[in-house]
Formats: structure tokens, C-alpha cells, sequence
């Protein structure tokens, strides 16, 4: 859009996302947001609320200041609660926290204890309202990613291969799988907006292989696509060389470098989008400040490679990339999910 007015269909969007959720007016709901969280996605979560006659107030917290070193965006991980013990037992007492903080709340040390309280966190990631519009979940994406869950658990083995020569070997045995179908009506859970997408967690010593990357395919971190090849090798969960000559292999290396620990390396998450509503073309259509890249994130068929943070293999790092590969062959134990980009 070419200027940020609320736009009737936005608010029809949060309203029914709201209603998805089944948020109901004797409910406690909390707006949760940054002091640089986006003014209009706050105003349109508020006109939702008022439509559906639900009571509501806001908590909004400081967004903390960005530490000396690498410049971060989107990295998954959320400091606005640390040290808000008061908005935390504020944040448990609530049936309702609609999460507009920055990253959202899917890494915070303190999601736990609001989860643990029976409270449902319903983040609405940090995108123009239009993109969210595009990409308003519906019954269908629960079943898929049901459906991608329960094949991911019973998975041995995920392999990626690619013409341009990625061949990438994952072992699903332990691994926890998530499927994010973008509401949550059930206490104690959380789920992100847009949804649409599959993740496993590999255990430590899971991932091998090698990534090729090409024009076209999507570094989220950068929030740019690829115009230069970028080749990956991977040894035992981490990334030991990064080969290429132009721009996106230069940055990837500084900007890996920049963070001084090799967890920084180590895989992440391995998963693929379905969301058939979201757009590969979407990164070219608005400014770095507009996106958070969660869309590119759930087109259907990508691979979604990432590194950094695995709680589940026992490592924790700042550092973070979000690698979608478009293209490829996704296979669990053989059986294909993905064939040249496109669900099987």
C-alpha cells in the first residue's frame, strides 16, 4: 500500500483470526507491544477487539537497546519481557496475550510461565497489515500441519536435494517437530501469524550435507534474495565452509563471524512452508523496515533452512539466519513431501 490508513479489510482480517482463536468478551485479553512496535497493527488488534465486543487493555514495555556488535533483525529471540517480572505475572494472569512484540514471543525465556499459567499467546508478526491480510489462516492449514507433524515424528530420515546440488541429510530420530497452522485456540499454547509452517528441531549430530544456494533463493536475516551463488558444507550440525564470490557469501561469512562462537554456525530448524496465500515476490514489494520475512517463510514448497538457536541439541546463539531454498526436493524416509518446489 502506499500509505499506512486502516483499511476496512485489515481489521476484517484481525477479526477473524481473533475469532479463529475464539477470544470471548468475558475473557481477560492483553494487548502485549513494544515501544517500536508497529502503531497500526496495534490500532487494528484494538479495532478487532471493539468489533467483537471483547474488554481488553494494553501493556506495552520498552524495546531494549541493540547490543554493540552485529546488527540483528528478525532473529527469533525476544528480550522485552527480561527483567519485567511484574508484566510477566500480569502477562500469566491473562486468558488472552495478543503478542505484538518485535520477534514475538516463540524464544523468550519467559513464554513458559505464561504458558504454564493456561494463558494462549496469539503473535502477529511484525508485517505490513496487507501482507497479513494475504495470508489470514484458514481450517485447512490445521490439517495440513497436522498432517506434517505427524509424518515429520515418524520420520527417520529427511533428505534435500537440488539440480543446483544440494544434498542435505538430516536424522529425524528425537527430533521435536512444531507445525504452525497461525491461531491457537487452546490454553497454554502459542502460534504465529502468518502460519503455514513445518519446523523440526533436529538433536545434536542430526545434520549433514551440503546447501547450494542460487539467484532466487531468499536470505530472510539479509531480507534480500540471493543474487550469487552460495555453497554450504555441513559437518555434524555445523557449517564449515561457506564458498562463493560475490556480495552474499562475503556477507554471510562477515556477518557469522561478527557473532565470535561457533554456535553461531549450527543448525537451527529444518522444515518447509504450505501456505498457499503467501508470496514468493513479496520481499521485492516492500521496504526492509515493512517485513519481518514471515511470509517468504510459509510459501508453499520452500525449504526453510535455518541456523542458530536449538534448544533441543542444547545450544543457544544471537546469531541467527532464516535460509528459505525454493526449488527443491524435500523427503521423509524416501517418501517425497516436496518435488521441485512444489507440495506433493
Amino acid at each position: 500500500m502506499l500509505t499506512d490508513r486502516i483499511e476496512p479489510a485489515w481489521i476484517d482480517a484481525f477479526e477473524e483470526v481473533f475469532s479463529l482463536c475464539r477470544i470471548r468478551p468475558e475473557e481477560q485479553v492483553v494487548i502485549l507491544s513494544e515501544s517500536q512496535s508497529r502503531p497500526l497493527t496495534r490500532h487494528l488488534a484494538e479495532l478487532a477487539l471493539a468489533r467483537m465486543k471483547v474488554p481488553f487493555f494494553k501493556l506495552e514495555v520498552p524495546t531494549p537497546p541493540s547490543p554493540a556488535g552485529p546488527v540483528m533483525r528478525s532473529t527469533g529471540a525476544s528480550l522485552a519481557l527480561t527483567g519485567q517480572a511484574l508484566a510477566v505475572r500480569t502477562l500469566a494472569a491473562a486468558n488472552v496475550v495478543i503478542d505484538l512484540t518485535l520477534e514475538g514471543l516463540m524464544h523468550a525465556k519467559e513464554t513458559g510461565e505464561i504458558l504454564k499459567s493456561g494463558a494462549r499467546i496469539m503473535n502477529v508478526s511484525n508485517e505490513h497489515p496487507e501482507a497479513l491480510a494475504r495470508t489470514v489462516p484458514t481450517p485447512e492449514l490445521r490439517e495440513q500441519a497436522k498432517e506434517a507433524v505427524a509424518r515429520c515424528r515418524a520420520a527417520k530420515a529427511m533428505t534435500v536435494r537440488s539440480a543446483a546440488g544440494t544434498d542435505l541429510r538430516v536424522n529425524m530420530e528425537g527430533a521435536a517437530t512444531v507445525g504452525v497452522w497461525g491461531w491457537t485456540d487452546r490454553p497454554g499454547t502459542l502460534a504465529h501469524w502468518p502460519g503455514g509452517i513445518i519446523v523440526s528441531f533436529p538433536k545434536a549430530g542430526s545434520v549433514e550435507g551440503r546447501m547450494a544456494y542460487r539467484p532466487g533463493d531468499v536470505n530472510l536475516t539479509f531480507k534480500r534474495y540471493f543474487e550469487s551463488a552460495v555453497d554450504l558444507t555441513l559437518e555434524n550440525d555445523y557449517v564449515t565452509k561457506i564458498e562463493g564470490s560475490g556480495a552474499d557469501a562475503a556477507l554471510m561469512r562477515d556477518y557469522y563471524a561478527a557473532f565470535g562462537e561457533r554456535e553461531a554456525y549450527a543448525v537451527s530448524h529444518v522444515g518447509w512452508g504450505f501456505n498457499r496465500g503467501a508470496r514468493y515476490e513479496a520481499l521485492t514489494m516492500y521496504d526492509r523496515r515493512e517485513t519481518n520475512g514471515t511470509e517468504l517463510r510459509a510459501v508453499a514448497g520452500n525449504f526453510l533452512f535455518s541456523t542458530g538457536a536449538n534448544e533441543f541439541a542444547g545450544r543457544f546463539t544471537r546469531g541467527h539466519f532464516d535460509l528459505p531454498m525454493m526449488g527443491c526436493d524435500i523427503a521423509l524416509d524416501g517418501v517425497p513431501v516436496v518435488a521441485s518446489g512444489r507440495l506433493v
